[in-house]
């Protein structure tokens, strides 16, 4: 495995078994070896004291029945090392009381919520703030669940006709009773760039960040158009830099709410910034040395990338010359 792949929620193989979604897959809910993991809006039920395990619970857990009012289907994530089946379920119809909604809605919501048919210590919280600390395996189905159950979410309705569609294959599928139109869940992929002029790299944020927050410049692939030139179009637009070289580093799936994110590395042909407000609200050269001091968190004005997020991925290796 190339060291590009231990980027968090990759590397872990799972066995998605895609030839079991449908009924081979749905008839071993209720099997005693089965295991499924919970989420709650988005949130993953983790533990233990520093909230750093995904938990699986039996697929006949009380709190499967008790929180889902109405009923949403299992999503089937794949096997697990024993040949147990993995499954997803969202609770998201429970309401825990004195629920601060507004914290739901910030950049990052810092809040934690308990169910009363798990032990204390199980606690749902924001994926963001524990993505790093999971196993490679747990956050690759916890991402996996959190972008399946957005997408069930957000795609309710059949683009064809406007009938309300049903869940299908497990999870992987929705299909339209209406016209019969089959839809599969959407990635949207996404390039985020580290571009480099001699010793320094581009960084750059976005409007609404918490205060210091910067990373690297991305955005989204337009149909029809290569990475390569996805990577100097954004670049360009949002801070009137050309590039010219691009490769390829690594990728990261990102259920934020579902993209895929493509690493690239690409070398700046000149270095005066032209900020475009409507894309981002600043720019800047960061040097080898004041990067290191970012990473130390010691620097003025910046803060280090989130530890987990493909941006602090790339900059670590940028930092200790391995980006392979």
């Amino acid at each position: 495995m190339r060291h590009a792949e231990t980027v968090t929620f990759g590397g872990s193989a799972l066995n998605r078994a895609a030839e079991l979604r449908g009924e081979t897959a749905d008839a071993r809910v209720e099997n005693s070896n089965s295991r499924s993991i919970a989420l709650w809006r988005g949130k993953p039920l983790v533990s233990g004291e520093n909230l750093d395990q995904l938990v699986h619970l039996p697929t006949s857990h009380r709190l499967f029945s008790e929180a889902q009012k109405p009923s949403v289907p299992p999503i089937f994530l794949g096997l697990s090392e024993d040949g147990g089946a993995l499954f997803a379920h969202d609770i998201s119809a429970w309401d825990p009381p004195e629920l601060d909604t507004a914290s739901l809605q910030q950049f990052f919501d810092p809040t934690h919520q308990h169910h009363p048919a798990v032990p204390n210590d199980h606690r749902f919280v924001e994926l963001r703030g524990v993505m790093a600390q999971l196993s490679a395996r747990d956050a690759e189905l916890a991402a996996t669940a959190r972008s399946i159950f957005g997408w069930h979410r957000s795609h309710r309705f059949c683009s064809n006709c406007g009938a309300e569609s049903r869940m299908a294959q497990s999870g992987w599928q929705r299909n339209c009773p209406a016209c019969d139109t089959p839809h599969f869940p959407r990635t949207d992929p996404v390039v985020i760039m580290l571009i480099t002029k001699g010793n320094k790299v581009l960084m750059g944020r976005s409007p609404g960040w918490p205060e210091g927050m910067y990373s690297l410049l991305a955005g989204f692939v337009e149909p029809g158009e290569p990475l390569e030139a996805a990577v100097r179009r954004e670049v360009f637009e949002e801070a009137g830099i050309r590039v010219g070289a691009v490769s390829y580093l690594a990728s990261q799936p990102w259920p934020f709410p579902s993209s895929l994110m493509f690493g690239c590395e690409g070398e700046a042909l000149d270095d005066a910034i032209t900020v475009d407000p409507q894309e981002i609200e600043d720019a800047l050269w960061v040097t080898r040395e004041d990067m290191l001091t970012v990473f130390s968190g010691q620097h003025p004005k910046l803060k280090p990338a989130r530890k987990g997020a493909i941006a602090h991925f790339l900059l670590r290796n940028w930092l200790a010359d391995r980006l392979d």
